[in-house]
This record gives structure tokens, sequence and C-alpha cells, in this order.
């Protein structure tokens, strides 16, 4: 059996924590800060865990980030 791709765009997206989570980074914090308010680009600036409901369809593309 061949070994199975993961997917780029994903592996340079998210990162699986030791406790199976997957963290990702806010989009929009790259540019136009100026119109965006302080409290906006703090939560913005931090790192989030995907939601349960998308975690099937992430691990899909990282089928090496699970930890098995």
């Amino acid at each position: 059996m061949p070994k199975m791709k993961t997917k780029s765009a994903a592996k340079k997206r998210f990162r699986v924590t030791g406790s199976g989570n997957i963290k990702f980074q806010h989009a929009g914090y790259r540019h136009n800060l100026s119109n965006k308010s302080r409290k906006r680009k703090r939560k913005l600036a931090k790192p989030a865990v995907i939601d349960k409901t998308d975690h099937e369809r992430v691990m899909r593309c990282l089928p090496y980030g699970s930890g098995f």
C-alpha cells in the first residue's frame, strides 16, 4: 500500500496539539490593522482551536498528524 499524501495547504495552516486538538491562526491580522479595534487585533493575534464539527474534515487532510 502506498503512503498517503498530506495536503500541503493543510500542513501550512494547522498544527495538532498533544491532546489531539487542532490549532490554527486567525485570518485578518496581516494588513489594514489601523482600521481594526484593539480588542479585535488582540483576539486575532492569538492562535485558536478549531470547532469539533470541522475536526474530522481537517484530519483527513493530515493523515500523519493524528498521532496514531
